[in-house]
């Protein structure tokens, strides 16, 4: 019964979303190039271990992602067709080995001294850290990253980099320092707020996150955030941290401002409690339903239909992120294509 209310309920505040507002940033610019990109965009993977095998921990959305691209429709077995590189074995290797493989790419084949990794991306659970050796150098400067969010803050660069959603099976924060406890206690009454503790089972938050409005998330304490989870129920995530949060998923996507709302650690409880009040029912209504129709893009569920004009699903909205960053300038053929081995 309640699970029949809140579906009704959803689809009435998605009305109101649909004539209000996008929970899209640029509405009309999605809807022509997400067309363009499923035609287009193509995808050469480097055989750096003969099988492209996942090194990542099975189920985090590190895995999942290099397992849905590796059986993309978005790869090409031609190089010279491919608008970005996908370099495959980074998970589970330290800087040394992954400086070797650079090094080969640079000696062995054209790809990366046309660009010096530019139209290139690889995916990694830590970040690519400071070094002074050249091949690092460029791959963390140049090359595009994609980590789990949240991301390493020294180890992410703005505007080029990308992050994963959490997965669904979320874990539970570290602990929390004083000020943050003290900001969580402070708030736990006020009503229609819901502070989301990751020892929870996913289910039982699931339906906790459902009786609520919004759904108190913490930064930069480690462990997963279950936001998808709290979009799907219907709960707008509130996110407290102590300094700005650069590393967002789908941010050049995504109008974040229109599903969540974010607060500064050091504002305290009461700041919260005001930021809340000031939000009116039609824009509780709007941004409920707006995080509502979002939250298909935090699961790596096959969510995409032919004629689509907009991602519904993790991978594809982390793709079209690509398709965004790809380099566009067209360069002259370095003769006849290499048949690529195990080369990096």
């Amino acid at each position: 019964m309640a699970g029949n209310h809140l579906h009704h309920l959803l689809i009435g505040m998605l009305l109101i979303s649909s004539v209000l507002a996008s929970p899209y940033l640029s509405p009309r610019t999605l809807r022509r190039e997400f067309p363009r990109m499923i035609e287009d965009f193509k995808i050469f993977a480097y055989s750096c271990d003969g099988t492209n095998s996942s090194r990542f921990r099975e189920g985090s959305p590190s895995d999942l992602f290099h397992s849905w691209i590796m059986s993309s429709r978005f790869l090409s077995a031609d190089p010279e067709d491919a608008d970005l590189f996908y370099i495959t074995t980074f998970s589970g290797v330290g800087p040394r080995s992954i400086s070797r493989s650079i090094r080969r790419l640079r000696a062995e084949l054209p790809y990366w001294n046309r660009t010096l990794g530019a139209d290139h991306f690889f995916v990694t659970e830590d970040g690519i850290g400071e070094s002074s050796d050249r091949n690092l150098v460029e791959l963390r400067k140049n090359a595009i990253q994609i980590s789990p969010f949240p991301a390493t803050p020294s180890r992410f660069i703005p505007h080029k980099d990308l992050t994963l959603p959490s997965s669904t099976s979320a874990s539970p924060p570290e602990s929390l320092d004083a000020t943050a406890q003290a900001l969580m206690d402070e708030i736990r009454t006020v009503p229609g707020l819901i502070v989301v503790n990751g020892h929870r089972d996913p289910s039982a938050r699931a339906e906790i996150m459902s009786t609520n409005e919004f759904c108190l998330f913490f930064h930069g304490y480690g462990g997963d955030l279950p936001i998808g989870e709290a979009m799907k129920a219907g709960c707008v995530p509130i996110v407290v941290s102590d300094r700005p949060i650069l590393d967002l998923p789908f941010s050049d996507v995504v109008d974040w401002s229109e599903i969540a709302l974010f607060v500064a650690l050091q504002e305290g409880g009461g700041f919260v409690r005001r930021a809340i009040d000031r939000i009116d029912e039609e824009k509780r209504a709007r941004m409920r339903a707006s995080a509502a129709q979002v939250s298909s893009l935090f699961r790596f569920e096959d969510g995409f239909m032919e004629g689509d004009r907009e991602p519904r699903d993790a991978f594809h909205a982390v793709i079209f992120q690509l398709w965004r960053r790809r380099h566009t300038i067209r360069y002259a053929r370095w003769g006849e294509a290499k048949v690529l081995k195990s080369t990096c």
